[in-house]
């Protein structure tokens, strides 16, 4: 009997590119909440939202509020929505991710959902504008906005998971797919094997040596990602 699978999928990098339109949006949004024009972001590969959100606060002294992010979360989702045409045209789905997500969600025993360092409001528009959103059960992942370390996102995801579907995932059944090294150490640190695609800015030689023991260059090889992902 084929063992079920919880398939934590990370965004930015791995499932598309927003050929810049992210940076744009962050900082429009940004400057809507705090009423500062910037000109640069704190660091974003690999992590949570809520600490670059912080760490651009701190770059230009702004004291945090209470009501900020959460004002910045819904601003930020509106933005994806205003420049969908734009990323369209300046983004892509990365190749292979669509191929990837069809032939998983064929298999019945097969979950899968998002562990990304996005809002899910921002998350959801994001693989809604390049058609990915309708493989995957959103109310089962886990965001940015539940929590700001992203092993933490796992047991999560997991329980989420668990709850919606009837069924047990443990650290073996439940597989990271992203592209950072910060997604490595989730999965390690968080209980979860973990698929590297070097699609991003990381290359497979670091990915190898954060601990991803399976890297692959890039989704296009559709049937050797879902062997990895199926084997038990």
């Amino acid at each position: 009997m084929p063992v079920n699978k919880l398939i934590l999928w990370d965004v930015d990098h791995t499932l598309i590119e927003t050929g810049g339109v992210g940076s744009k949006v962050f900082r429009e949004a940004f400057e809507q909440v705090t009423g500062r024009k910037i000109n640069e972001l704190a660091d974003v590969t690999g992590r949570t939202e809520q600490i670059i959100f912080r760490e651009t606060l701190a770059l230009y002294d702004i004291d945090e509020q209470d009501d900020y992010f959460p004002k910045f979360v819904q601003i930020q989702a509106e933005g994806y929505r205003q420049h969908a045409d734009e990323m369209r045209q300046m983004g892509r789905a990365l190749p292979g991710a669509r191929e990837a997500l069809a032939v998983l969600a064929e298999l019945p025993h097969v979950t899968q959902t998002l562990l990304t360092g996005n809002p899910r409001p921002s998350a959801e528009v994001k693989v809604q504008i390049f058609g990915l959103d309708s493989y995957l059960d959103f109310d089962s992942g886990a965001y940015g906005t539940d929590d700001s370390t992203r092993a933490n996102l796992v047991g999560v995801a997991r329980r989420r998971a668990s709850q919606r579907t009837g069924r047990t995932f443990t650290p073996k059944t439940s597989i990271i797919i992203g592209d950072t090294t910060s997604d490595v150490k989730a999965a390690l640190n968080g209980g979860a094997r973990i698929i590297a695609v070097a699609s991003g800015k990381t290359s497979a030689e670091q990915l190898h040596e954060a601990g991803a023991s399976m890297v692959f260059d890039r989704l296009t090889d559709t049937s050797a990602i879902v062997a990895a992902i199926t084997r038990d």
